[in-house]
């Protein structure tokens, strides 16, 4: 039998239901979440590509109070989650899941096109054929490009998005030739990018993305981010990213 946690993330109390065996949101999302409300402070309509228990639509509900969410996965289970998640936090007037593979978006959901002012996305990390096979599905299936990879979740993008709209994503550093070659083949042009290390002495493991549709080419640096303090602890800038205080 499959246990479940209740648990409060904060950003305004708000709750996630999770599976203790499923993919459980971590640093990434949280990042991710406010990486993209900066770009899109004023939109009326986010999707959240490979959407998983839904915390990043979560997250954004809080930090954009006046905007409606729409997420997107193949996986059954935790659209399931992201729903009674949704629910319980009275979100359901703003948020929808839809249960639907991010490779075959345009076929399935026509009615989408062109209806994004934002789309995030926290998409599996490792290249089909590549890593250590998970043989938990829910886990592999997060963590592992099956059906649809980069150029697939940047394909999307670009189908739901308006013109000048944001596509904001987080990935792997090692996959940023990929990540740029798919965005610009779907007009999707890179304009800010920054660098996450653990700490200061590490290389960066996570980097955040912003591309605008139909923009122009230039891309901008932003301040290199350091997830721990010398002392061990999140360091002062994850700190109010999460809305928290010591």
């Amino acid at each position: 039998m499959c246990m479940e946690t209740i648990e409060d993330i904060g950003f305004g109390g708000l709750k996630l239901v999770q599976s203790e065996e499923g993919f459980r949101f971590g640093i990434d999302a949280v990042l991710l979440a406010a990486f993209a409300s900066g770009f899109c402070p004023d939109a009326e309509h986010v999707v959240d590509l490979g959407t998983g228990n839904g915390v990043i639509p979560l997250i954004m509900s809080h930090k954009m109070p006046e905007c409606s969410f729409t997420g997107i996965d193949l996986q059954a289970k935790a659209i399931e989650l992201a729903r009674r998640s949704c629910s319980l936090n009275g979100l359901d007037n703003r948020i929808r899941f839809l249960d639907c593979d991010v490779a075959d978006l345009a076929g399935q959901m026509p009615q989408l096109r062109g209806t994004a002012d934002a789309v995030v996305s926290n998409p599996p990390y490792v290249a089909k054929g590549a890593g250590i096979i998970n043989t938990e599905d829910s886990k592999f299936l997060s963590r592992q490009e099956t059906t649809a990879g980069i150029d697939e979740f940047a394909a999307a993008a670009g189908f739901l998005l308006k013109e000048r709209g944001h596509f904001v994503l987080v990935h792997r550093p090692s996959r940023l030739v990929d990540i740029f070659c798919s965005c610009r083949k779907y007009a999707l042009e890179p304009k800010d990018i920054q660098f996450v290390s653990p700490r200061r002495d590490t290389k960066p493991n996570i980097v955040l993305v912003h591309c605008t549709k139909g923009g122009g080419r230039e891309l901008d640096y932003r301040e290199h981010l350091f997830v721990y303090g010398e002392d061990g602890n999140y360091s002062a800038e994850i700190m109010e990213i999460y809305e928290k205080t010591r």
